[in-house]
C-alpha cells in the first residue's frame, strides 16, 4: 500500500506562484514499484484532468494548459519520497483541487486527498 498526502495549496493572486508537495509513504516494496507519478486537478463543475505526469525515468509530460508554467519533480531518497508541482504565473482558470496520483507496475494505484488552489485578485 502507498499513501499520498498533499500540501501547499492556498490562495494566490494572478501571476503568483505556489509549490504543491505530495508526501509518499508506505511499504518500501510498493514505493519502489511505482511506475508512474502524476498531478491531476478538478475545477468546480468539471471533470478531473491530468496536468502533469512522469515515468520512472525521463522527463515529464504536461497538458497544454500548464506547459511552460508548471514543473513536476520527484524526490527519492532513503527517507524521503515526494512529488512536487511548481506552479508559476498562475491564472484564475488554474483554480481547482489538485491531486497527486501514483500507479504501480503491479497495477495498484493511489490518490491523495487533494489540496485547494485558488487564484483570485
Amino acid at each position: 500500500q502507498v499513501q499520498l498526502v498533499e500540501s501547499g495549496g492556498g490562495m494566490v493572486q494572478p501571476g503568483g506562484s505556489l509549490t504543491l508537495s505530495c508526501a509518499v509513504s508506505g511499504n518500501i516494496r510498493d514505493i519502489i514499484d511505482i511506475v508512474r507519478s502524476a498531478w491531476y486537478r478538478q475545477a468546480p463543475g468539471k471533470q478531473r484532468e491530468l496536468i502533469a505526469s512522469m515515468g520512472r525515468i525521463g522527463g515529464a509530460d504536461y497538458a497544454d494548459s500548464v506547459k511552460g508554467r508548471f514543473t513536476l519533480s520527484r524526490a527519492t531518497a532513503r527517507n524521503t519520497n515526494a512529488l512536487y508541482l511548481q506552479m508559476n504565473n498562475l491564472k484564475p482558470e488554474d483554480t481547482a483541487v489538485y491531486y497527486c496520483y501514483v500507479r504501480r507496475e503491479s497495477g495498484g494505484s493511489a490518490w491523495g486527498q487533494g489540496t485547494q488552489v485558488t487564484v483570485s485578485s
